[in-house]
C-alpha cells in the first residue's frame, strides 16, 4: 500500500519555522496567535474592526475569546496534548475528508507532488505540500492540527511547534468509523460525529442488503494500474482503502484477495491468470487514464492474459475514479459504495 510520510525537516527549515513562530508570538497584542509557554499556540480571534481599542471589544468578540481560552486534554499516540475546547481554525493533515463530513472546512488541504490532492472533496482552501516546508501551514495560523499515521514522531513534533497537535492513536487507524468519532471528539462536537456515523451505517445496511440480492457470493477484486512501474497491484481485504467493500458491504473477495496478508501485491503474469473474479474494479495510481504515463501502462490491459479473464470476457470490469478509491475515509467510502451500487446493483 502506498504510504504517505511527512518529509523529515532539515535543521535550517526548523530554525526558520521557529523564527516565524517567534515573530507571530510578538504579534499577540494585535490579535494574532500568541505562543504559549509549552510552544502551543492558542487562538485569539481578531475583532471585526481592527481600530477598536481593547477596552471597547464587542460582546461577540469577548465570547469568542473566552471560548478560545478554554482547553481540554486528550490522549494521543505520542502522549497527552492540551487542545482548544472550541477550535476555530483546524488543519487535518490527511483527514480533510472527516473534517468536511463533520461540517468543518479545514484551513489547508494536503498536497503531494506525486499524488496531487483529494480532488473529490472539492475544497477551496490553500494547499499544504506535505513533502516540503511547513511555512504554508504556519501561514494559515491553525489553532488545532490533527494528524493520522502519515505523521511520525518527528513530524508530530514539528507540527506541535505550530499549534496544539493531536496524533490519532495507532490502534484506530484501520477503522474509518473510529477515526470519525475521534476527530469529532477532538473538534469538541462528538454528537455531530455520532450523527454522521449513524447516516453512514444506514447507507451501509441498505446497500449491503441490496447487494446480497443482486450479486450474492459472486467474487470481487480491486486492481490498481501503477503507471510509472507499468504493473498491476491487487488490493487485499486488509487494505484500508477498499477493505470496507468486504467488511461492511459484505462483498465476497476473490480467494487471491481474501487470502492476502499484505495490503497489496503486484500481480505477475502467472498470478493474473488466476484472477478469475466475477467483478473487477480498476483505477490508475496517479493522474488521468489519458496521461502519457497511463496510456503506456494501459497496454497491460491489452495483453491476451488480461483479455482472457472471466470479468473481462463478461464485460464486468469497472473503471473508477482514483482519488476516493485510494482513501479509506468516510466520504470516500460512500463514494466507493455509490460506484459499487451503480455497477453491481443498478
Amino acid at each position: 500500500m502506498r504510504e504517505i510520510r511527512f518529509a523529515t525537516m532539515k535543521t535550517g527549515v526548523l530554525a526558520l519555522m521557529m523564527a516565524c513562530s517567534a515573530a507571530l508570538a510578538g504579534c499577540g497584542a494585535g490579535g494574532e496567535p500568541e505562543a504559549a509557554a509549552d510552544s502551543q499556540i492558542s487562538s485569539q480571534p481578531m475583532t471585526s474592526d481592527s481600530s477598536t481599542p481593547a477596552t471597547g471589544k464587542t460582546e461577540e468578540t469577548k465570547n469568542a475569546e473566552a471560548a478560545a481560552a478554554e482547553t481540554r486534554t486528550v490522549q494521543g499516540e505520542f502522549g497527552e496534548v492540551v487542545l482548544p475546547a472550541h477550535p476555530q481554525r483546524v488543519a487535518g493533515i490527511y483527514l480533510e475528508d472527516y473534517l468536511s463530513a463533520l461540517g468543518v472546512t479545514p484551513v489547508v488541504q494536503w498536497y503531494h507532488p506525486n499524488w496531487g490532492i483529494q480532488d473529490y472533496l472539492k475544497l477551496d482552501v490553500p494547499q499544504f505540500d506535505t513533502s516540503g516546508s511547513p511555512e504554508a501551514l504556519l501561514a494559515q495560523k491553525p489553532d488545532l492540527i490533527i494528524v493520522d499515521g502519515g505523521a511520525d514522531l518527528a513530524a508530530y513534533e514539528t507540527y506541535s511547534k505550530i499549534a496544539p497537535t493531536y496524533r490519532l492513536p495507532e490502534s484506530i487507524l484501520q477503522d474509518s468509523k473510529q477515526i470519525l468519532l475521534a476527530v469529532a471528539d477532538a473538534l469538541g462536537i462528538p454528537e455531530k460525529g455520532k450523527e454522521v456515523l449513524a447516516k453512514y451505517e444506514q447507507t451501509v445496511e441498505k446497500d449491503k442488503a441490496k447487494l446480497q440480492q443482486t450479486v450474492g457470493s459472486e467474487t470481487v477484486a480491486v486492481v490498481r494500474l501503477n503507471g510509472g512501474e507499468k504493473t498491476l497491484a491487487l488490493f487485499g481485504v486488509k487494505n484500508r482503502f477498499v477493505g470496507s467493500l468486504y467488511s461492511e458491504l459484505g462483498l465476497t473477495p476473490h480467494p487471491l484477495v481474501g487470502n492476502m496478508e499484505d495490503y497489496q501485491q503486484i500481480i505477475s503474469e502467472e498470478g493474473l491468470a488466476d484472477l478469475d473474479a466475477d467483478h473487477i474494479f480498476v483505477f490508475p495510481a496517479n493522474g488521468d487514464w489519458d496521461s502519457a504515463e497511463n496510456t503506456e501502462a494501459r497496454k497491460i490491459l491489452d495483453r491476451p492474459i488480461w483479455k482472457s479473464l472471466k470479468a473481462v470476457q463478461n464485460d464486468q470490469v469497472y473503471v473508477v475514479e482514483r482519488s476516493y478509491w485510494q482513501s479509506g475515509a468516510i466520504q470516500a467510502n460512500l463514494l466507493k459504495f455509490d460506484d459499487v451500487m451503480e455497477h453491481l446493483a443498478p
